[in-house]
Order: C-alpha cells, then structure tokens, then sequence
C-alpha cells in the first residue's frame, strides 16, 4: 500500500477535485473488502487453479487501468486559485474506487499470494477467519494511507497547479504503464 500505484493515483487525483477524499477512499476500501472476502471464501484458490479465468481477469484490469490512466493524463486534476472544489457524485467516487481496486488484478493476487501464508489451520479461528482479520488489519492501514495521500494532495498541490498537472499526469501514465505491463506479462505467460 506504500507503493504509488493505481489506487494512490485516484486518492491523489480525489484529493485535487473534489471537496473531500472520504468517498474515493471508501471506494478504493471497499475493493479490498471485496478482495478480502473473495480470497477467504476460496474463490481465490479457485481462481487462481483456472488460467483462463485468472487470465481474463488480468485483462480486463488491465484494461480498466489504462483507461482510467489514459483519460487522467489526458484532463489532469488542475486546481485554480479561488474556486471550490468541484462537489461530485459520493456515489459514483465511490463506485469508481471500488473499480479501481476491486479491478486492480494486483489487489487480488496479493491477497492471493500473502495472507494465505499467514494463517494457520492449527488455529482455534477457522482459516477463513484469519484471512478476513488479516484482511480488515489491511484494509484500515489502506484506509490511514490512502485519506493521508489525498489529503496531502490537496495542501500541497492546491496552490501549485503545475505540480498538481504534471503529478496528475504521472498518476496517470504509471496507471497505464501498469496496465501494459500486466497485459504484457499475460501474453508472454500465454505464449510461452
């Protein structure tokens, strides 16, 4: 969650356009939450043993990242000294994060590949149980990190509408780069 990518991008670009983070980040959340419980009802084992299914996942993220990158790099988040914030649809920030995230093929093989491995079927809770409290420690560290991202890109880019353009754009092209990449590894992975 430390690292930019996709969803820090959207907090960053929520941060610059509307008047509060809280439901772009809620959004983003509620992705993981759907991660968290998809990965502790086994879908995720299941999943993850379908090539194609994981594979067509992988793409559609993929493409999802780019459009949403695309279309960043194309209208950058640009504040203007003395007017407000633009007021938004909750609901649609929030389905967009949810998008964001639950699309984001990175969230769901994380998920995948890490909280497994931190449970025990030794345990007095069942394995199911251990991931969904690994997964919410995760999703309320994702919650401080992401409201501190969109926060600090309101004050500190607010003022500096080049700053505010040209890390908009970056946002966004990392946003694509990432779905290139993950389209490209999927290729290699099918022709290889």
């Amino acid at each position: 969650m430390l690292t930019p990518g996709a969803d820090w991008a959207y907090a960053i670009s929520a941060g610059l356009r509307h008047r509060t983070v809280i439901p772009a980040v809620a959004g983003l959340l509620t992705g993981h939450l759907v991660a968290t419980a998809v990965v502790a009802a086994g879908v995720g084992a299941l999943v993850s043993g379908s090539p194609l299914v994981l594979a067509a996942l992988t793409v559609a993220g993929s493409a999802y990242l780019v459009w949403l990158g695309l279309g960043m790099f194309r209208n950058p988040s640009v504040p203007e000294a003395g007017v407000a914030a633009v007021e938004g649809s909750w609901a649609r920030q929030l389905l967009k994060g949810a998008g964001i995230s639950g699309l984001n093929p990175k969230v769901f093989l994380l998920f995948l590949a890490l909280l497994p491995q931190f449970t025990s079927p030794d345990n007095s809770w069942p394995v199911a149980g251990q991931i969904v409290a690994l997964g919410l420690v995760h999703v309320a560290s994702c919650a401080v990190i992401y409201t501190g991202v969109g926060a600090s890109a309101r004050v500190v880019l607010r003022t500096r509408p080049t700053a505010a353009r040209a890390v908009t754009r970056v946002s966004g092209a990392a946003m694509m780069v990432i779905g290139v990449f993950l389209l490209l590894e999927q290729l290699i992975h099918w022709y290889s």
